[in-house]
């Protein structure tokens, strides 16, 4: 799914994502984004497959054009006989005859479920989700209930993203013509397995490693690190009796404060951590040597950036190297 970042397409694209999982299929995401402005590009990249194989590939068989600054590349990229769901005023840019492609109106179906022009740009992602449930077979169950996870706490959003889900898929059962070579099917291949994220698996070691302090700093991509374990010592790190918290977790005014809160935490005999990023843990450096020739304990999670930063300085790159 290749979209403008800012568009609320992440929430979009989980609910697919998700809801691939609820048919009990085995499934794995990617979301690919620069560190950048609202607007500019991003793709999501989602691999279901019954047998588990789940590691992501640079081959695409269903793609998703949104973003018609990058259409022209993204339609290029995609195998032979893939599928192409691409909104109908991009059509022009389609320059291939191997292709399965799908226009689909979306600027008409969106106006048709949402009224308000300033959230159309959003809801119109939730219509390519019932859109490529139709596509692949699905039925919209699946779907529902994810959408119904993903606004929880919003039923208003909920029952608005519904609509345009439903809307997506009764408008492809009545105008897209069937395919057979790309199919979702029922599982049961995925039972017993949890869908979560790799920064939310390692709060949960975290906790389970006896962390009470955390102090940080909100960073991409570690910030959830820190969001996911504070959730987790609401619920378990309490006093049963008392309701008292027996944890303590700080934003710091920046990474250098952060990891001076960790040292003190630690050198007062709590189990503390932070979690950070390249550019965050070279802020870090001197407090970290400090942590060293003291011997003061420091648990620094480091969910490394993989390409640029923003502005000029970083737009070479920003991934971690070496460490």
């Amino acid at each position: 799914m290749a979209t403008p970042n800012g568009s609320g397409s992440t929430s979009a694209n989980l609910i697919l994502m998700r809801a691939i999982f609820g048919m009990g299929v085995p499934v794995s995401a990617k979301n690919v984004f620069p560190s950048n402005i609202q607007g500019l590009p991003t793709w999501f990249v989602i691999r279901a497959n019954e047998q588990g194989w789940l590691g992501q590939k640079n081959q695409t068989n269903v793609g998703v054009a949104m973003n018609a600054a990058t259409a022209a590349e993204d339609i290029k990229e995609l195998e032979p006989g893939s599928i192409l769901l691409i909104d109908q005023a991009m059509t022009g840019l389609v320059k291939r005859d191997d292709l399965l492609v799908y226009a689909v109106p979306f600027g008409d179906l969106v106006k048709e479920v949402c009224e308000k022009t300033s959230l159309r740009k959003m809801v119109v992602n939730v219509i390519y989700v019932g859109v490529l449930a139709s596509v692949l077979g699905m039925n919209m169950a699946p779907v529902e209930d994810a959408i119904n996870r993903q606004f929880a706490k919003k039923p208003k959003a909920a029952e608005l993203n519904r609509a345009a889900a439903a809307r997506g898929y009764e408008w492809a059962e009545e105008n897209l013509a069937r395919q057979n070579k790309f199919l979702l099917r029922e599982s049961d291949a995925a039972k017993g397995k949890i869908l979560i994220e790799g920064n939310e698996s390692i709060a949960i070691g975290l906790m389970f490693g006896g962390v009470s302090f955390v102090s940080w700093y909100p960073i991409t991509p570690s910030s959830s690190v820190c969001e996911a374990l504070l959730e987790y010592f609401e619920k378990y790190r309490r006093d049963p009796e008392t309701g008292k918290a027996t944890f303590a977790v700080l934003q710091a005014e920046d990474e250098l404060g952060a990891m001076a809160m960790l040292l003190g935490a630690s050198w007062a005999g709590a189990r503390a951590v932070t979690a950070t990023s390249g550019p965050g843990l070279s802020l870090m450096a001197e407090l970290a040597g400090l942590s060293y020739f003291a011997e003061v304990p420091a648990v620094v999670v480091d969910v490394q950036r993989m390409g640029p930063s923003t502005g000029l300085p970083t737009r070479n790159a920003q991934g971690d190297i070496a460490k």
